[in-house]
């Protein structure tokens, strides 16, 4: 019996500090990809892009199961080939990079490659499952029976991953190639949603929604309700009967990074895969021309205009809490939140809030330091610049250590002309084999933690703080 997928992508910002959305999903009738971008001031946002836009013409492939994975592995590297060129020629894209889920149909099966950590879940019938594993620090703590599943969600590195897309040549994806039955149900999330919304919930969500759209719906709204910090994007896909009387529409959905910069261009759809793909990249990189085609864009307008609107009341509440009479309790909380920043070329902890309310400073330099912003890796560079968010003073204060060390650890690497960063520390690997996902029984073992777009090590990284996107992150 010949299948098909109705399917449904939305993202959202999000609640957290970040100005902009990093995420990028495709859903199309034969492809659905999810690709959560790194790198904070290093253009996270144009690294999902980029990857969408190369993986965009494979929706228009006619493949066999045997050359499915192959053509994806193929498309994956030439998307973090062109990650490599767009950082040579741009310094200020240097440090970015994206996880990466992507499913392709072929016939009645779906083949699947994914790189770091975003997830995939498949509901069948009475179970629901998470059907990719973890490239994370915490994952091979879990291998190695070191920590429980229960302890990897409050650990203080589980922001730390240890494969991802980042342009170099190590940069190996886990495939796999499933059979897909009718009534099957698959959600692709970036962690906006896992981190934040247990899989319980989700797996209620995805049992319940009577559409892909309504589950998807579902999925964001959940998550807003649990105050996510980072940008949140989902994609459901749904098995049906390709001969049967309600057939699922055809016409791609692009959201979040790739599709803003899709947003206002939904002239005629690019007719071939190398038109799609250049569309896309042209747009990832800034270099579109004004008579380009673009994607037709199908995200939920409704929902981005709810976000807006949402976020523009808790401003006016905000400056009507400092204005009126509590004004006063709103400066004492902010007073209490602490910092990690740079202040005249150094690393500093700062006391209050990174935002200002106009003309009006929400936060000072606490506590100066000697660590100088320059000796720091770029990307955490980048973090340092970004703002890194501490719990109180005495965690701030282990952050500015351990960037301390990331300092010396540079300085050495300078005086033996080693470029900083390119030597990451191993760390033990697993003593007992993976027993969870289902990935390819070649993929590659996981190999020494780096921080989420770093190749600094888990202590830094940590000291990064426990949100992923708060240091040189997604």
């Amino acid at each position: 019996m010949a299948i098909a997928l109705r399917y449904a992508a939305r993202s959202d910002l999000g609640l957290g500090p970040k100005s902009r959305n990093e995420d990028s999903g495709y859903a199309g009738p034969n492809l659905l990809v999810l690709a959560d971008g790194m790198g904070g001031h290093a253009a996270g946002d144009v690294a999902s892009s980029m990857i969408v836009g190369e993986l965009a013409p494979l929706d228009e492939e006619d493949v066999t199961a045997d050359q499915a994975i192959p053509l994806l592995e193929e498309a994956l590297h030439s998307a973090n080939a062109k990650l490599t060129k767009a950082m040579r020629e741009n310094s200020e894209l240097a440090g970015m990079g994206s996880t990466t889920i992507v499913m392709l149909r072929t016939g009645n099966k779906l083949a699947m490659a994914h790189i770091g950590d975003s997830r995939a879940f498949m509901l069948r019938g009475d179970t629901f499952s998470q059907i990719t594993k973890d490239h994370s620090f915490v994952q091979q703590l879990i291998d190695e029976g070191r920590i429980s599943k229960e302890d990897a969600g409050h650990h203080p590195q589980r922001s730390v991953v240890t494969r991802v897309m980042t342009g170099q040549p190590d940069d190996e994806p886990d495939t796999s190639l499933r059979e897909a039955k009718i009534g099957d149900r698959f959600l692709l999330c970036s962690d906006g949603l896992s981190d934040f919304v247990g899989a319980d919930v989700i797996e209620e969500i995805l049992r319940e929604a009577r559409t892909p759209a309504e589950a998807a719906d579902r999925c964001i709204e959940i998550a807003l309700k649990a105050s996510t910090r980072d940008n949140v994007t989902v994609i459901v896909a749904e098995v049906v009967d390709a001969d049967g009387d309600d057939l699922p529409t055809t016409v791609p959905q692009v959201v979040g990074a790739a599709g803003k910069r899709m947003r206002g261009r939904t002239r005629a759809i690019p007719t071939s895969p190398a038109e799609k793909a250049a569309a896309l990249s042209r747009e990832a990189t800034g270099r579109a021309e004004p008579d380009d085609d673009a994607l037709e864009l199908a995200e939920d307008r409704t929902r981005s205009r709810r976000s807006k609107i949402l976020l523009r009341t808790i401003g006016i509440l905000v400056v009507t809490a400092l204005l009126g009479g509590g004004g006063y309790a709103a400066w004492a909380w902010s007073q209490k939140q602490f910092y990690v920043a740079a202040d005249a070329g150094h690393v500093a902890i700062f006391r209050g809030v990174s935002q200002d309310l106009g003309p009006i400073r929400l936060s000072h330099v606490e506590s100066p330091s000697d660590v100088l912003v320059s000796d720091l890796p770029t990307d955490v560079q980048a973090s340092v610049g970004n703002t890194i968010p501490a719990r109180d003073l005495a965690d701030a204060q282990v952050k500015v250590s351990a960037l301390r060390g990331e300092a010396l650890r540079c300085q050495h690497l300078a005086s033996t002309g080693t470029p900083c960063g390119t030597s990451p520390a191993p760390t033990p690997l697993p003593t007992t084999p993976p027993t969870t996902g289902p990935t390819s029984p070649t993929s590659p073992a996981p190999t020494s933690p780096t921080p989420r777009a770093s190749t600094s090590t888990p202590t830094a990284s940590a000291a990064l703080g426990p949100d992923r996107h708060a240091g040189a992150v997604a």
